[in-house]
């Protein structure tokens, strides 16, 4: 039986939803509330909140409701109503808010909530370490680059027996596309098969961990940096100070010169203290001349101006933002770094993977009230505000010796311009651009020749529509038209796969194991092709979407199948 889902909200991203899951053969209805062009079939026009809407699309009979809105307060009061129209039914949430995402998850039964930032920005990270990635895939609690080896005449793999690529632990083989035949992974794998020209095999790479190295010299160079910054900003505070010291001087030399024939450091004491305010009246001025008691007043006024002025700049540098883009300029990376130009949700989610990565990161960001500032300097990372379109701003963060850039702002017009003005200044520089608008990411990029042009709508629509399907969702992609999944499966007694040898369920249910969890210990390779289902273990692996529904049949149904 094709599973029901509703997708709400036919946006960019939920639109991408529908149709890849109608492309899956699942039974699919999608909700706007304004009509498609195009689409007449199986959309229904009106307010998801509407109980009345959600009848005419199908809730009571529906497992799965799918909510894409980019509106969190929307997709929780859909959420709300759907729930006591059809307490069982199955939730897919879109939230911008993870955090709230997450104890959504652990209150309500059947909830996943899934963020575009966090999904898509591994996508980016990988393009701009140098890897065509085509998705992801979280496993030993890190996140593996998924990409497509397509095997050709040239291709160092050609001729090769996949089960030496099978025993490498730091490569996982998640499919197999034979260029002749229909033959499964394992199947290949056990009878020996050896890749041909025209083969596709998807692979997941284990990403490397970068130790961060931080050299006596390039410790110098930064806080020599950073003075220059200090230097260049605090010209009003250093002037204030010289004029309230140069102030002082004449004050006490001309103290000292004057009929009162006091000593120097008299003279110094009782300057400062008439200047600060502080004190130093204890030399008599009554008897002394009126030239003499007219300097006193306009050292007192003039003095006072200065401390104030200097008081405030000084108070505006250090509790400003002056003091912080100090640190930030003295910590700037002098070459092999990445610039982020953007700090929304997809930026900072950028910058976090980069850095959990040890990767070096600068940041660029015009809006000084940006929510995420506080999370990205707590990481340690400088931050340098300005706008990133502006060439001197890309310098200031050495763009020219960096590893890559990311344009990632929300404004699709302000990326093309970054991107634009950072291949002038260096073309050797990769440059990742998102573009909202899938239509025309892959346009941008022929036409302006940029390494990578990503639209988060792209990306994560797999691993929605995946979700939906069902499962606990581990990663996802797209290969040659066709959704396959990574997810982790719990062997219950009643599971279709339980007192199977792993090697055979894979090759009756057309999946790929990657390991195992069993008695708190992890079996790979060929161990685990040789093991036997047990009630309790956990088993991941990958698959085809439009197969996930084998994992929910009988067993003697399973086996009449197949």
């Amino acid at each position: 039986m094709k599973p029901h889902i509703i997708v709400c909200g036919l946006g960019s991203t939920g639109y991408k939803i529908l149709c890849l899951l109608r492309q899956q053969g699942a039974h699919v209805v999608g909700i706007h509330n304004r009509p498609l062009a195009n689409e007449k079939e199986q959309i229904i026009v009106g307010d998801a909140q509407s109980a009345a809407t959600l009848m005419q699309a199908g809730i009571r009979d529906a497992q799965t409701l799918v909510l894409t809105d980019s509106d969190d307060g929307l997709n929780l009061a859909v959420l709300m109503q759907a729930r006591v129209l059809n307490p069982r039914i199955r939730i897919i949430n879109r939230l911008f808010n993870t955090s709230l995402g997450d104890r959504l998850d652990t209150t309500l039964p059947d909830h996943i909530s899934m963020s575009v930032a966090s999904l898509a920005a591994p996508i980016f990270v990988f393009a701009a370490l140098g890897n065509a990635a085509i998705g992801q895939l979280r496993l030993f609690k890190q996140t593996w680059p998924i990409h497509e080896e397509y095997i050709e005449d040239a291709h160092p793999w050609l001729g090769r027996k996949l089960s030496n690529l099978w025993e490498d632990r730091d490569r996982m083989l998640i499919y197999y596309l034979p260029v002749d035949s229909k033959v499964d992974l394992v199947s290949a794998i056990s009878r020996g098969y050896c890749l041909q020209a025209g083969d596709r095999l998807i692979i997941g790479t284990r990403p490397s961990v970068r130790t961060a190295q931080h050299s006596l010299m390039r410790k110098i160079a930064r806080l020599a940096l950073g003075l220059k910054y200090l230097r260049e900003h605090s010209r009003a505070l250093l002037a204030g100070a010289l004029l309230l010291l140069v102030m002082i001087l004449i004050s006490t030399a001309t103290y000292t010169s004057s009929v009162l024939h006091i000593n120097p450091i008299d003279a110094l004491y009782f300057s400062v203290g008439i200047i600060t305010g502080a004190g130093g009246n204890d030399i008599g001025l009554e008897r002394a001349p009126d030239d003499l008691k007219l300097f006193t007043v306009i050292t007192m006024l003039v003095g006072a101006a200065i401390i104030g002025i200097s008081y405030a700049l000084l108070n505006d540098f250090v509790l400003g933002t002056r003091f912080d883009r100090f640190w930030d300029a003295a910590r700037v990376p002098r070459r092999h770094h990445f610039v982020v130009c953007g700090l929304g949700g997809v930026g900072v989610q950028i910058v976090s993977h980069l850095h959990s990565c040890g990767h070096e990161v600068v940041v660029i960001e015009q809006d000084p009230n940006c929510r995420f500032l506080s999370t990205v300097r707590a990481m340690k990372i400088p931050v340098i505000q300005g706008d990133a379109t502006m060439p001197a701003t890309l310098k200031a963060a050495n763009f020219e010796q960096a590893q890559s850039l990311l344009a990632v702002t929300s404004n699709d017009t302000v990326n093309l311009e970054i991107s634009l003005n950072a291949k002038s200044l260096n073309p050797k520089t990769s440059v990742i651009v998102r573009y909202q608008d899938p239509e025309f990411a892959w346009m941008a990029q022929l036409v302006f020749e940029f390494d990578a042009v990503f639209s988060p709508a792209e990306l994560v629509a797999p691993a929605f529509a995946a979700a939906a399907l069902g499962g606990r969702i581990l990663g996802n992609g797209m290969t040659a038209d066709s959704l396959w999944v990574a997810l982790a499966t719990l062997i219950t007694a009643g599971h279709p796969f339980c007192g199977k040898r792993v090697q055979d369920a894979a090759i009756a249910a057309d999946f790929v194991p990657l390991y195992m969890e069993t008695h708190s210990q992890t079996i790979h390779g060929w161990d685990l092709l040789n093991v036997c289902l047990s009630a309790g273990d956990v088993l991941y692996l990958t698959m085809p979407a439009s197969r996930l529904e084998q994992l929910w049949r009988s067993p003697s149904t399973m086996t009449r199948s197949a």
